[in-house]
């Protein structure tokens, strides 16, 4: 059958051993797998990119539901109301980086015992891996054990000490330089099979080390910008150089296809995930911008032209959701003549208000019947009956779950016909196949964008070019990108318009959409620093889609979406302080029965949380200065309030 190269490694185990025979002519061959010792650095980092994973599941089954929800980039499920501040334990984040260092370790035993440097190159990458998930571990838990953590086998540590954020980033630093004169060796071994990622072109490995300096440099920049702005310069000029073309990025498949194992590898998981529906202040500006973005990102709606006709057709056009109705053209005959406005397949992008009324306050008479329908009875509002037969439609576009996880089956929002004889055709169409799941960690679109932050931080220019040149090729490189991850995904209406409504058109990038919108008053970079700081910024905000703790940390640390923009504002809440919303997760109470007890306690004292195990429930939190938002993580001390950057 056939195995990717990930799986020809990951299958089998991540150590081999060499048996000792008396026959020694014969000693390579016919082992017993039961001897088997020796250590295989490639399997070992063939392991580590198995595990690899900062938007696991539980990242989106749980954690994405606080991080739109906080930084208003999605709705989640229910919408906004007085739990806007609650969260339960999130899941997902704080200790990923474990998976990674425990092999990155096991190859530093290998080559110190044996002295093989040439394996350096299977070493830096897992190390690089590593540094990137203690990245994203530490973004909302701080303090991490490192230095000591993974080392029971070799130094029997039980209870390795924690290690502060700027610690942490200094240590990282240092690594991250000390991997790129690794990969940077001549005579490395390089198994390509074994590497899913760039096979075993150490070359981009180094670009990815080199840029991930630029991911700590980002956060760093509150607190210490000269620091900051000191280690955004070294890797502008390292010989490494950075990810500023598409082709180098790090973005890959784990797997393509697999002879037996889990199949969570190839196709990503096999569970749902919350859906997060689309912000209308979002959606807003990404169509004044005409960013193709929300075509690869966000799903269509269920209305396409022959749906429509079907509620025309059942009398029930004064049902279709208000922002439908906006952008059909009726015929003299009161049925669908063609889409208005932008067409399709924008006109198929339709997002929820940042807030809309509880559905309590329908009850208590405060919230007008039209809303309750809109937003709260969705089932028969959007539904058409035909005898026995209905069919619910969806009227709000969300996260498209083909970007996440490979085994979605789609069916095609398709109406119901009466045949002659009395019988309903449903006219079902869908796709079943499973496809392997192309993810993205750090692209050029990313790098790019951090150089034009930088560019305008720094007075205009940056590693010999200005912001605008970082910034185009940023905005370009992000379209770029998710065009490729929604083709290699395969998600809905990619490449095809599946031939049942001849006013559906498939989302493809079309030539000259880039320029079009690097056009539009929204996107090109013009007016005062802070203005041209915001489009970069929002542009951050919409190119971490895919990276929601990215996103978040992203709106966290500038203070964008803005409060009162007039580009993507952020909405002030009635009942709600800026100063309520958290800027953290949860971190609960150690056990008294725990090891490692007097070593927690003492990093989340150093670190100013004094409130452990609260969920930030309800609306006690709601009138400011709730502990999720005030005791905050380090990188975040200096950040300004939700919405008012400085």
């Amino acid at each position: 059958m056939k195995l990717n190269k990930l799986f020809i490694a990951g299958a089998m185990a991540a150590v081999f051993m060499m048996n000792i025979s008396c026959a020694d002519d014969y000693k390579d061959l016919n082992q017993d797998p039961a001897n088997v010792t020796k250590t295989m650095p490639e399997g070992l980092m063939t392991a580590a990119i198995n595990t690899f994973q900062p938007t696991d599941y539980l990242v989106w089954f749980y954690n994405v539901q606080y991080f739109t929800r906080w930084d208003q980039m999605g709705t989640p499920g229910g919408g906004f109301s007085d739990d806007f501040t609650g969260m339960a334990e999130s899941g997902g984040q704080g200790s990923q980086y474990i998976n990674t260092l425990k092999y990155r370790n096991r190859i530093q035993n290998y080559i110190n015992e044996t002295g093989e440097v040439e394996n350096n190159g299977y070493l830096a990458a897992t190390g690089i891996m590593t540094i990137y998930l203690g990245i994203f571990d530490t973004d909302m838990y701080g303090a991490i054990p490192y230095t000591e953590a993974c080392h029971y086998d070799d130094k029997g540590i039980l209870t390795p000490k924690y290690e502060t954020v700027p610690e942490l980033y200094d240590i990282w630093i240092t690594e991250l330089n000390e991997f790129i004169k690794m990969l940077q060796a001549d005579n490395l071994s390089g198994v390509s099979r074994q590497d899913a990622a760039y096979g075993c072109n150490w070359a981009k490995w180094a670009k990815l080390a080199n840029s991930l300096k630029l991911k700590i440099a980002v956060r760093l920049y509150n607190n210490e910008p000269q620091k900051a702005l000191a280690i955004a310069t070294e890797a502008a000029s390292n010989s490494a150089g950075l990810i500023t073309d598409v082709d180098d990025g790090f973005r890959f498949a784990k797997a393509t296809a697999y002879a037996s194992g889990d199949a969570d590898y190839v196709y990503g998981t096999g569970n749902g995930l919350s859906t997060i529906y689309a912000t209308e202040n979002v959606f807003k500006f990404m169509l004044d911008s005409k960013d193709p973005r929300i075509r690869f990102i966000y799903a269509k709606n269920s209305f396409n032209s022959k749906v429509v006709q079907s509620f025309i057709d059942n009398g029930k056009w004064d049902k279709l959701p208000r922002s439908v109705k906006a952008n059909v053209v009726l015929d003299d005959e009161g049925n669908f003549k063609e889409w208005g406005g932008m067409g399709e397949p924008w006109v198929r992008y339709t997002a929820l208000p940042v807030q809309y009324a509880p559905k309590v306050s329908h009850d208590a008479g405060t919230l007008p019947d039209e809303d309750f329908e809109e937003y709260w009875n969705p089932g028969t509002r959007y539904q058409i009956q035909m005898g026995d037969n209905q069919r619910s439609y969806n009227p709000w576009s969300y996260y498209s779950e083909e970007m996440r996880r490979g085994r979605v089956d789609f069916q095609l929002p398709t109406a119901m016909t009466a045949n002659e004889d009395g019988s309903i055709d449903m006219h079902v169409i869908q796709d079943t196949d499973d496809n392997p799941l192309y993810q993205m960690y750090l692209g050029a679109g990313e790098v790019n964008l951090y150089m034009a932050e930088f560019a305008l931080l720094n007075g205009g220019s940056f590693g010999g070019k200005t912001a605008e040149a970082w910034y185009e090729a940023g905005v370009r490189a992000s379209v770029q990108e998710f065009d490729a991850l929604a083709r290699d995904n395969k998600i809905p209406y990619y490449g095809t318009n599946y031939g049942y409504d001849v006013n559906d058109k498939p989302i493809d990038l079309k030539e000259g959409e880039i320029e079009d919108m690097l056009a539009t008053a929204n996107v090109k970079l013009t007016g005062s620093q802070a203005d041209k700081l915001e489009k970069v910024y929002l542009q951050l905000l919409i190119h971490f889609s895919e990276q929601c703790d990215d996103q978040f940390v992203t709106a966290r640390r500038s203070g964008y979406p803005k409060v009162g923009s007039s580009l993507l504002p952020f909405v002030k809440f009635p009942n709600i302080e800026l100063s309520a919303i958290p800027r953290r997760f949860v971190i609960g109470e150690p056990v008294v029965t725990d090891i490692m007890y007097d070593i927690k306690k003492a990093a989340y004292e150093v670190q100013g949380f004094k409130t452990l195990g609260t969920n930030s429930q309800g609306s006690q939190y709601n009138k400011g200065n709730a502990p999720l938002n005030t005791e905050r993580v380090w990188q975040d001390k200096n950040a300004p309030q939700w919405g008012t950057p400085k």
